[in-house]
Order: C-alpha cells, then sequence, then structure tokens
C-alpha cells in the first residue's frame, strides 16, 4: 500500500514534469500549455455527460431493487477520471481518459467489481423501498385552517417623543403659507 502512495504522490508527479517538459521542447510551451487546457476541458465534458448517463443506470438498478455494484464502480472511476483529467499532465489525461471512455471503463469496473468480490471486502445485504411523493393538494406556505386571522410580527411605536419628520415638514410649509 505505502508502495503505490509512493508511486502515486512522488514518482508520477516527475514523470508528468519530465514529459512536460519534453512536450514543450517538441511543440513549445504556448502549444503544450494549450493542449494541457483542451484535455482538461474535454476531460471534464466527457465526465459530466458519462456520469450523467451513469446516473441514470444506477436510478435504473435501484428501482428494479439490484445492487448497481457495476454501476457504482463505473461511477468511482469517473470520478476518479475527472480528478485525473483537472490535473495538468499527460499521463494523468491517458489514464482519466480511459476511466471515461465507456469501452474501456466497463472492463476496468468489472475487474473492480470482481476483485472486492474475491478479496471477501464487499458484505452486506441491498434493500430498497421507495415510496412515491404525496400531495396535500396545497401550497406548504399556506395555514391548514383558513379562518385563522393571526399575523405573527413586530412592531415598534415611533410616535411618541417628538413629532416625525414628515409632520414637522408639514407644519413649516403651513408656516409659510400664512
Amino acid at each position: 500500500m505505502f508502495g503505490r502512495l509512493f508511486i502515486l504522490f512522488a514518482v508520477l508527479p516527475i514523470l508528468e514534469i519530465m514529459l512536460l517538459i519534453n512536450v514543450s521542447d517538441n511543440i513549445g510551451g504556448w502549444n503544450t500549455f494549450a493542449l494541457v487546457l483542451i484535455t482538461a476541458f474535454l476531460g471534464a465534458y466527457f465526465v459530466r455527460r458519462e456520469g450523467t448517463a451513469t446516473l441514470q443506470d444506477v436510478q435504473v438498478k435501484m428501482a428494479q431493487g439490484q445492487m448497481p455494484g457495476k454501476e457504482l464502480s463505473e461511477g468511482l472511476l469517473l470520478l476518479v477520471a475527472g480528478v485525473l483529467l483537472v490535473t495538468p499532465g499527460f499521463i494523468t489525461d491517458i489514464l482519466g481518459l480511459l476511466f471515461t471512455l465507456p469501452f474501456t471503463r466497463a472492463p476496468i469496473a468489472a475487474a473492480i467489481v470482481k476483485s472486492f468480490m474475491q478479496s471477501g471486502k464487499v458484505q452486506g445485504q441491498f434493500s430498497f423501498h421507495q415510496q412515491g411523493f404525496q400531495s396535500q393538494g396545497r401550497s406548504p406556505f399556506e395555514h391548514a385552517n383558513k379562518d385563522d386571522d393571526v399575523i405573527d410580527g413586530e412592531y415598534e411605536d415611533k410616535t411618541q417623543g417628538e413629532p416625525s419628520t414628515s409632520d414637522s415638514r408639514n407644519n413649516e410649509d403651513n408656516q409659510k403659507i400664512v
């Protein structure tokens, strides 16, 4: 486990930087920068599109009362793909693209589900109960009893003490007329 994390956080960034430098030497720095940005935007588009389709598949499976294991693992791969595609670099972009495209994602997801099943780390039972929404036929802001005339609020009486400015203005106008 430590070896995999070491490769992920130490070796992969070094390889990415070396590859970015090599590509920028061959096609130019601005072209490399543009290519990295384009792959990030394309990756975000593909992840959004495929994520929506996968979410619909999960909902269909759950409505049928089936465990959406493959769909959930594909959703996890799409999440990882999104992170990989937004991360600058070509190696992460290639991995993210493999996790995003349906024809490569499905076998990877199946392998993940199979490895979890063989390792015995997945245990439990899945049950799903669906109950529809019931309409009350009224707005949530309406009172249950329409004969209720109670209005809740606060007030402050400002007429005690000095007269208001509108009263003093009217008094000045009246004095000028006379």
